[in-house]
């Protein structure tokens, strides 16, 4: 995923607010009424993949490439589950469907750049979005393709950007290199993939977050990962108003990691 591409004329501009509006509007749509008569075997209509090509297949979703009202778009499809009945399952792929869009949104009122919204089908579970053109932070950090002052600026904008989701109650749950985007036109920070996101203000959640990440840093970028993980939590320290309790608790976290490691 990633980079914006060149805005249309205003009148598709126009047209993709107000449809990202509506999207926002969507998230809080409610399937059937109470008191309706129940349905026998209720499924998720089938998305239709002929206009699209597969990006990427996950354990909950699959992600397409596309485009939408003209503009290079993703769409993240979340598929049914086979083991579940029916009705359970298309219950829990539009509740899931809602809290990641939820999320997303709420992610944008904090100031943290996301994916632009273009629409939110509850029907086939899936989300339209802005396709980012440009580079994960991982791909980048295994390419060698930031160094000196570049990547200093980028590791402590990584950390202001946690901070401010994390004070405002946000906790992304797949806090990745992989899942942080690099728009190649302004070179803006993005997140992305909120499907496992949550709300709490808890230490211990936000620990985790911390730790998923320094996982990530140890696991994809070895040799420079400790180094640029340390900056990434200094620049946290830094931005947080809440750092003191959370890292505490990430450094419980770390201990917790490290027994289990040893002991396999």
């Amino acid at each position: 995923m990633s980079a914006a591409a060149a805005v249309a004329g205003p009148a598709l501009a126009a047209g993709v607010a107000a449809v990202g509006a509506a999207a926002a509007a969507a998230a809080d749509a409610v399937a059937p009424q109470q008191g309706a008569a129940p349905q026998q075997e209720q499924q998720l209509p089938s998305f239709d993949s002929s206009r699209y090509t597969l990006h990427s297949q996950g354990a909950e979703a699959r992600v397409w490439e596309g485009s939408f009202l003209g503009r290079s778009a993703i769409v993240k499809q979340r598929f049914s589950k086979k083991y579940r009945h029916p009705q359970l399952d298309a219950k829990l792929t539009v509740s899931r469907l809602k809290g990641e869009v939820r999320s997303m949104m709420r992610a944008r009122k904090l100031g943290v750049h996301t994916p632009v919204l273009y629409q939110v089908d509850h029907a086939t579970a899936c989300i339209y979005m802005e396709r980012i053109e440009g580079h994960s932070l991982k791909t980048l950090l295994h390419n060698d393709e930031l160094q000196g002052a570049e990547l200093d600026a980028l590791l402590l904008e990584v950390g202001r950007v946690i901070a401010r989701l994390h004070d405002g109650g946000l906790v992304h749950g797949d806090l990745t290199t992989s899942n942080m985007m690099l728009r190649g036109s302004d070179k803006q920070l993005i997140l992305i993939d909120f499907g496992l996101s949550y709300n709490s203000v808890v230490p211990e959640d936000k620990g985790v977050d911390l730790y998923v990440l320094e996982r990530a840093f140890a696991s994809a970028h070895a040799e420079r990962g400790a180094a640029m993980f340390e900056a990434v939590l200094e620049a946290y320290r830094r931005a947080s108003k809440q750092w003191s309790a959370t890292l505490n608790r990430f450094a419980e976290v770390r201990m917790r990691g490290r027994k289990r490691a040893m002991v396999g």
